[in-house]
């Protein structure tokens, strides 16, 4: 009667790994989720700085050159 669980011990091993992981497996999706987000910004940041650029060339405010160099950097 004490010993009515001693030949499922190995199954708890299994269960620390699983839950080890599923944390992980968390972990990762949350940082996954964090990177996309913050990085999704940064095509959007040198698009609106080309087309502030463009804005710029176009009132006469930087030369040809001063734009090409602009479009250059930024690209």
């Amino acid at each position: 009667m004490w010993f009515w669980n001693e030949g499922m011990g190995w199954w708890l091993t299994f269960g620390g790994l699983f839950s080890l992981l599923f944390v992980a497996a968390v972990i990762v999706l949350v940082v996954w989720a964090i990177k996309k987000y913050t990085d999704s910004g940064g095509s959007q940041s040198k698009s609106n700085a080309l087309n502030i650029a463009r804005e710029r060339y176009a009132k006469g405010e930087i030369s040809k050159e001063e734009f090409e160099q602009l479009k250059e950097d930024l690209s």
